[in-house]
């Protein structure tokens, strides 16, 4: 074994306190510890022991800390004068989570854990701390025992306790409190206690993240399912991938099973697969697969036991092995809690939890998910008959055909009820048989199937047979329309037309449905027609023939409106409403949209008066796109939310999908109604997931439903709905990549996830590389270098700022965005040192930036921002002067608040050579002249521009202090204060005078 040395032991704490929490961080803190004891060096040991104990807390092997604890706490007796401030109070913070640790350990007897605990609480009494902590971690004792009435007093001793330099944190006392709680029956009472977490008031290391989580169930039991579909979605991007928040983890796979997103609960459990097996933390242990078994016992429910799920322990196991295994593990666990407890408690309360049944039927979460297999039902029996009397399903028959001739969308599940009934029927009416053949044939034609043809021959045969002549003339219509949507010859297509009609107008006059059969069968032969004539113009441009498309439409639109006219007082009024629908469209495809808006308008407003509300959903949905592309919003909504209202009984999963999704898009576009639009567009994925368009529709809802959070101030959200919609978005071409990428960065650099933005970025700008305007390339490049600088990237900023600026020169007319990377190169230049040299290069940066800006400002002398940007070049140069004085010196100003584009960042100006008195005074009046000229700049800019031309002044006023004038400096603020007082009350800023007043107090000073 190779002896390491003090550096390097001292290095390898300091990499290890920054490496990610896990298994690897504490093999490493472990080995660190033996070697600092190895060493001799006790001071060393003691720092590796509490970096050990810090490793082992935030993992899933919490409970080792009672070693290193232990031994800490030797070396505290031993010498305690050996021990800082900040080194005791680490040491008595940890005791905390010590007793936590012991409490959580099942294999330590009970008169152990209660001895740390007494051990705990004289300790604190005798350093002076506040009993609080002590009483808190005895409350959960007491409550896992079974002593409640203890649990009581002690919960009402943390409450009373006073606060100090040993309590937790507001945000984890407030968790605990509403676990509390919870455990008393009273989700709003928790709910109400955890409001200053879950609202971001209060927040640590691993809060809310927690807290989100234990939320779940309080939500969906009180019906508050929007707020619990939220903190699911933002508790688990915090908690994801954190091996101190298993339990948290668990709760989000429980709250997935318990609300239909089954699939997204075998997702997650899929990304923590390594953690499905024994772990050393057995309390994390019962919790995290506590959450799993509920999802696993509701996949056997439905029929999955067979599936997949995780490997454990490296063997590949099925849902119904994997349930059986954990199942056993964890009761095993919960019974040795209560066999240290004395109490079946612990084991009860896994119980139930494992047996919980869903609390909501199905709660569309945003996220996109995939589908369950459809489950195993090999072997299984049919289902059997549903029983019932002959008057029950004489009336479900009656229901159905109603349904049909009225063209209800709700027919089919009347007719699919009716053939699962038939065979309980004695004697099954002929008619009846047909009529469910004729649902059979008509199903098997809308979806293409094999056969099709045989089965609507078949039933026109049948219904012939029967005397049912309308019902047979439909049946040849329907062959019409299969043999065109099978791409038959188009005289086959045109001699089933003419069949169809023949037998439409041989109908008996006194038929009461003769004429809507004659007119379906005109309707049908029109647009079929129509599509014939497409067909053979098609094939004579192939063999070099001239073929008018608009003649074509001309013809299509001329039949249309004939039979508009023909039928205008006839009955089938919902036919004509076809017609016109189908002219609407036209007349949009002839550039027409104004026609095509009353068109579609009469189309639906037939539809509902026939009866008929459903019919006018597409026709509505249309006319919407169509006003909302003349810029007429306010239409388009009305007309959308009426789709919406009458949409009510469409059973097609991707109409109700298109429909939420287009008033979803008119919403948001709107910009004050986000949140309604959300909901709309969260209603529209789930619509499409049903209908298995996911990676279409589905993608495009969830892309509008992260614009609404986004534009909702809800990023997080926004960010895990985008991340799960993303490769089916990339797939729609590189216009739509650019766009999500880019949004996408903007939603991570939100987040403060600098990294991973400009990684978006960078892609977004790969995709442009090619595309002949060079700006969207040159913008993503900025944004990517920008993200690169904040993390502290500076060689790659750099490179991107610099392919930047060559890209925005290239494309010419962004004189903007050309200055500010020119100032962000200046600022990255300063960050590791501040030489004459570096300091000459940022001066250089800025003085290009200056001159580019002087010669758009001549060019364009009425610009307001090339104006202000001059300003601020000329100031933020200042400030480069600024940071070189300061490294020889003492600044006035607190760079951190007032640098733009990369500056402020507290570099270290140790290593700058030193300046001579007449240098840094030569410097502040360059400053003071560059801040005066940035000054004058923004006062002509107008009250606009008060806060930058405020900093100026202050500036220049403290640059003459440090010049030995600190009256001068307070004339000038007074002078900018006499001005301001002469502004219109309602322009004066209510800070600008209270600030002055204290600037010059502080000059005089």
């Amino acid at each position: 074994m190779t002896t390491l040395t003090r550096e390097e032991i001292v290095r390898g704490l300091a990499g290890n306190r920054e490496a990610p929490n896990g298994s690897a961080r504490n093999a490493h803190a472990e080995a660190l510890a033996g070697a600092a004891e190895a060493s001799g060096d006790r001071a060393l040991f003691r720092e590796a022991l509490d970096n050990l104990i810090n490793a082992y807390l935030f993992s899933s092997e919490s409970p080792k800390i009672l070693v290193p604890f232990a031994r800490l706490l030797q070396e505290y007796d031993k010498d305690p004068g050996a021990f800082g401030e900040w080194d005791a109070h680490s040491l008595f913070w940890q005791f905390k989570w010590v007793a936590s640790a012991i409490s959580d350990s099942p294999d330590i007897p009970l008169e152990s854990a209660t001895g740390w605990l007494e051990e705990m609480e004289r300790r604190y009494r005798t350093a002076g701390y506040s009993e609080r902590p002590v009483r808190e971690a005895e409350l959960w004792l007491a409550h896992a025992t079974g002593q409640d009435e203890r649990a009581e007093r002690a919960f009402a001793r943390w409450q009373a306790a006073d606060r100090d330099s040993m309590s937790d944190c507001r945000a984890c006392e407030l968790n605990g409190q509403g676990q509390y709680a919870v455990v008393h029956g009273d989700d709003g009472e928790a709910l109400d206690i955890w409001k200053p977490v879950l609202e971001g008031d209060l927040t640590c290391a691993e809060e809310p993240h927690r807290v989100l989580a234990t939320s779940l169930l309080p939500l969906l039991r009180l019906g508050r399912t929007d707020e619990a579909r939220s903190h699911h979605v933002r508790g688990y991007r915090l908690a994801r991938g954190n091996d101190s928040l298993l339990p948290a983890i668990g709760r989000h796979i429980e709250f997935c099973a318990l609300t239909g997103n089954e699939s997204r609960g075998l997702e997650i459990l899929a990304e923590h697969a390594p953690h499905v097996g024994p772990l050393a933390n057995v309390d994390d242990q019962l919790a995290f697969h506590g959450g799993i078994l509920v999802l696993l016992r509701r996949l056997r429910e439905l029929g999955h036991g067979p599936l997949p799920a995780v490997p454990y322990e490296g063997t590949p196991r099925t849902v119904s092995e994997l349930y059986e295994i954990l199942y056993a593990g964890a009761l095993d666990i919960a019974r040795r809690f209560d066999a240290r407890n004395g109490t079946a408690r612990v084991s009860e309360q896994f119980l139930e939890r494992v047996a919980r049944e869903p609390l909501v039927g199905v709660l569309p979460l945003g996220v996109r998910g995939t589908a369950l297999p459809q489950a195993d039902v090999a072997g299984t029996p049919a289902p059997a008959a549903v029983p019932g009397s002959d008057s029950d399903f004489d009336g479900l028959v009656e229901r159905a055909r109603n349904a049909r001739d009225l063209g209800h969308p709700g027919a089919d599940a009347l007719w699919a009820e009716a053939a699962v009934r038939v065979d309980a029927q004695p004697e099954p009416d002929p008619l009846v048989l047909a009529d469910l053949a004729d649902h059979r044939a008509l199903a098997a034609a809308r979806s293409g199937a094999e056969g099709a043809a045989q089965l609507l021959t078949a039933v026109r045969d049948e219904y012939r047979a029967l005397g049912r002549a309308e019902r047979a003339a439909l049946a040849e219509l329907r062959l019409a329309s299969l043999a065109a949507q099978s791409g038959a010859a188009p005289a086959r297509i045109r001699e089933l037309l003419a069949t169809a009609v023949r037998a439409a107008e041989a109908l008996d006059p006194a038929e009461p449905l003769r004429t809507r059969r004659i007119a379906l069968a005109e309707l049908s032969a029109i647009r079929v027609e129509s599509y014939l004539r497409s067909v053979e113009g098609a094939e004579a441009e192939e063999h070099g023939q001239e073929h008018g498309q608009e003649h074509g439409h001309g013809e299509f639109a001329a039949e249309l409106t004939a039979f508009v006219a023909a039928y205008q007082d006839a009955p089938p009024a919902d036919l004509v409403a076809d017609a016109q629908e189908m002219l609407g469209r036209v007349a949009l495809s002839q550039g027409d949209p104004e026609r095509a808006v009353a068109l579609l308008a009469d189309a639906a407003a037939r539809a509902v008066g026939a009866g008929r509300p459903w019919q006018a959903v597409d026709p509505l949905v249309l006319r919407a796109g169509v006003l909302m592309s003349l810029d007429r919003p306010d239409e388009g909504e009305r007309v959308a939310r009426s789709a919406l209202g009458h949409a009510s009984e469409v059973t097609d999963a991707e109409a109700q999908g298109v429909v939420r999704l287009t008033l979803a898009d008119i919403l948001l576009r709107r910009g004050d109604a986000a949140a309604e639009a959300a909901g709309h567009a969260l209603s529209a994925s789930h619509w499409f997931d049903q209908a298995g368009l996911t990676a279409d529709g589905g993608a495009q809802a969830r892309l509008l439903l992260a614009r609404a959070y986004a534009q909702d101030d809800r990023s997080a959200e926004a960010a895990e709905v985008l991340q799960s919609a993303l490769p089916d978005l990339l797939e729609h071409g590189d216009q739509q990549a650019v766009f999500v990428r880019e949004f996408l960065g903007d939603l991570l650099r939100r987040l403060n996830e600098p990294g991973p933005a400009a990684e978006q970025y960078l892609l977004a700008a790969e995709l442009t590389r090619d595309w002949e305007d060079q700006r969207p390339q040159a913008s993503l490049a900025q944004s990517a270098a920008d993200t690169l600088s904040d993390a502290g990237l500076a060689v790659e900023a750099v490179a991107a700022y610099e392919r930047s600026l060559d890209l925005h020169r290239l494309a010419g007319g962004a004189p903007v965005p050309e200055v500010r990377i020119l100032r962000s190169l200046a600022w990255l230049g300063l960050r590791e040192e501040v030489t004459g040299e570096v300091v000459a290069l940022a001066r250089a940066r800025m003085d290009e930036a200056a001159g580019v800006l002087e010669a758009a400002v001549a060019a364009d002398p009425g610009s307001a921002e090339l104006r202000a940007e001059l300003a601020q070049t000329w100031h933020q140069l200042a400030q480069v002067l600024d940071r070189h004085v300061n490294a020889n010196g003492r600044s006035h100003e607190d760079e951190e608040d007032d640098e733009e584009d990369g500056g402020g960042d507290g570099d270290d100006v140790s290593a700058a050579p030193s300046l001579g008195p007449a240098e840094v005074d030569a410097l502040r009046v360059e400053e003071i002249e560059l801040w005066d000229r940035a000054a004058r700049a923004y006062a002509e800019l107008g009250p606009d521009q008060l806060r930058d031309r405020f900093q100026c002044v202050t500036n220049a006023a403290w640059t003459e202090q440090e010049r030995g004038d600190a009256e001068a400096g307070a004339a000038r603020v007074s002078a900018l204060a006499d001005e301001v007082r002469l502004l219109p009350e309602d322009e004066l800023p209510d800070w600008l005078l209270p600030s002055a007043e204290r600037v010059i107090a502080q000059l005089r000073s």
